[in-house]
């Protein structure tokens, strides 16, 4: 399916005539980390401790502090090779031997590592949830090792959802694809919301009822089913 490669908005806003789910200004609102995080706290989610800097000193206490400490971009960006193929910067650990002068040229958004037992993604339509718990990553960042992953459509405790859907409500979306960490006591940490995440990676049993819930709302975007 093509939301597989480009990502829903980018698909649904080419089409002629079509709605969109998410406006597309609410869309590049929602894409900034800093504000991601600070929402995500305010409406309730769990959030690791998190520095964003490009002070080598600050970084280096934090991960004193904080150790284990992931670093992930605080931005999605178009990077290629020098064949023009697509890169990718994975979520991985840092230790304060990785951290040198070169930092202060830009920001960087360091992260306390969740001692997590699974993962979970969870896509929103509307006032529609679905969260599925990812187990058998070998690695921090699930995504290099799709291969061994396994997908479980649950249900999420009801302060996660009152507080996923008050996030959503905040950035004026109707549709985010969450990602949080799951840990050995039920904690979910919030890491982030893409709001043009994909989906139809997932299993056909579950991607039909995402897939059923966008038509539903693209139809009807009003969300009333009376």
């Amino acid at each position: 399916m093509e939301e597989a490669r480009y990502g829903l908005g980018g698909i649904l806003g080419s089409l002629p005539g079509a709605h969109y789910l998410n406006h597309p200004w609410r869309n590049r609102d929602a894409e900034f980390k800093p504000a991601q995080l600070a929402t995500a706290e305010r409406c309730g989610l769990i959030v690791p401790p998190t520095v964003i800097t490009n002070e080598p000193d600050q970084a280096r206490r934090f991960v004193d502090d904080y150790g284990p400490v992931i670093y992930k971009p605080l931005r999605d960006t178009d990077q290629i090779d020098d064949d023009g193929r697509a890169l990718t910067v994975w979520i991985d650990d840092v230790g304060p031997d990785q951290i040198d002068d070169r930092m202060v040229h830009t920001t960087h958004l360091f992260q306390q590592r969740v001692n997590k037992v699974a993962d979970i993604r969870m896509t929103v339509v509307g006032d529609r949830l679905f969260p599925v718990r990812i187990d058998g990553s070998p690695g921090v960042d699930w995504r290099r090792h799709y291969e061994a992953l396994t997908y479980t459509l649950i249900d999420a405790p009801p302060d996660v959802g009152k507080g996923v859907r008050a996030y959503v409500d905040a950035f004026g979306l109707t549709f985010g694809a969450f990602d949080f960490g799951l840990d050995a006591e039920g904690r979910w940490w919030f890491y982030e919301c893409n709001p043009n995440g994909q989906w139809a990676w997932l299993p056909c049993s579950i991607t039909d009822q995402i897939t059923h819930a966008i038509a539903d709302r693209l139809t009807n975007p009003s969300g009333d089913t009376t």
